[in-house]
């Protein structure tokens, strides 16, 4: 058996008489070619080409091309550095469910029309639209780590619009339809209600609060931590914020914090600011199932807890709050997810006909009311 040096990759040969070749990839892995070779300029034309790709990023690690893309995906879940233990169930589940066609087709053999006809055929499906399109945004990720480790050339999920939810609009509830759900639910979800409402904290940084994140004096509370509970197993923890624009404190409105005191002179934990019952941390489903039974005695069917933040933010728009205030507020990393608050509510245009009417009288914007003149 003999081997032989070069510059670029190694090549032996064999007892065979054949000659096999073989290079260290830029993933710092060895990749062997995928056959022997009868001569060996053969094998040194093979690493020639092979060199060749690498240096014009056309390189393909095909050991790593053949995996499948359920092994591959699993292997992209478990260790994303960023990954929520939420999303990665969903994603799993999305996989078991929805992707399931995809799971043993090898990587490279993921073509734009493979993608598109499953796509399609779950479309036609029993899945919901939504569930479809986040499925397609999992494997548009997971196709795109796999271009970046060299497992293929080009990113197979090339459908227009196939990741994009275009959600209908959500419902905003007056201020008047907000005392309807706070008098109609069970006196130890009130506060909870409010806060969404009129602080535009989510479920889990509700149930995440703790006695010492409550400044009644400042009227104000701070979200440090948001509870998460798992589907599948039914596990419930608290988890730090996804980004850090997630920890931040809110100003609680006045007319909330009344019924914040007596939240947490009545129904409040030792600890914590939400409990159950039984003294133990608040259940997400005992919230919703609360909601569920005021939003109906209400005459508000449809509407949903999480609509209580959407609600409370849009009419902080509609005083005058700018992006950075909402972005703070709603603890948002980036202004994109804040601009949806900004769109016009009832009565709004009104106002500002009658302000542009005093601006052509005047000629001057410093004679405009405050709330209209928009600061980014």
């Amino acid at each position: 058996m003999m081997a032989g040096r070069r510059r670029f990759g190694y090549i032996r040969k064999l007892p065979s008489g054949r000659y096999q070749a073989s290079f260290i990839g830029p993933s710092g892995m060895r990749q062997t070619a995928p056959g022997t070779f009868r001569t060996r300029t053969d094998a040194e034309r093979w690493l020639s080409a092979a060199e060749a790709d690498i240096l014009r990023g056309a390189w393909l690690n095909e050991d790593l091309g053949r995996q499948s893309f359920g092994n591959y995906a699993r292997a992209w879940l478990r260790d994303h550095p960023r990954m929520g233990p939420r999303y990665r169930e969903t994603c799993e589940r999305n996989l078991r469910l929805h992707l399931a066609a995809l799971e043993g087709v090898p990587l490279r053999a993921v073509t734009p029309a493979l993608v598109r006809e499953w796509y399609g055929s779950a479309l036609r499906g029993k899945g919901g639209r939504a569930s479809i399109m986040q499925s397609y945004r999992f494997l548009r990720a997971v196709m795109t780590s796999a271009v970046r480790d060299g497992a293929i050339v080009k990113n197979p999920c090339q459908l227009k619009g196939a990741a994009s939810d275009r959600a209908k609009e959500r419902p905003i509830a007056s201020p008047a339809e907000v005392v309807a759900l706070v008098e109609a639910i069970t006196p130890r979800y009130r506060a909870a209600v409010l806060l969404a409402a009129w602080c535009g904290l989510r479920r889990g940084e509700v149930l995440g609060l703790l006695r010492a994140d409550v400044d009644l004096g400042a009227g104000s509370v701070t979200v440090r931590r948001n509870r998460v509970e798992l589907l599948a197993t039914g596990a419930a923890f608290d988890a730090e914020p996804k980004t850090d624009a997630g920890k931040r404190t809110v100003k609680v409105p006045p007319h909330v914090l009344p019924v914040l005191a007596e939240h947490m002179a009545s129904w409040a934990g030792p600890e914590r600011v939400f409990v159950g019952r039984d003294g133990r941390p608040m259940r997400g489903d005992a919230v919703r199932q609360a909601f569920d039974r005021a939003r109906r005695r209400a005459g508000m069917p449809g509407f949903r807890f999480h609509d209580l933040r959407h609600t409370g933010q849009t009419l902080a728009a509609a005083t005058g709050a700018t992006t950075k205030d909402l972005m703070r507020r709603l603890g948002h990393a980036s202004p994109a997810a804040s601009y949806r608050y900004l769109h016009a509510v009832d009565g709004r245009d009104e106002e500002i006909a009658s302000a542009l009417s005093e601006l052509a009288l005047h000629g001057d914007a410093s004679k405009l009311p405050r709330s209209i003149v928009t600061k980014h």
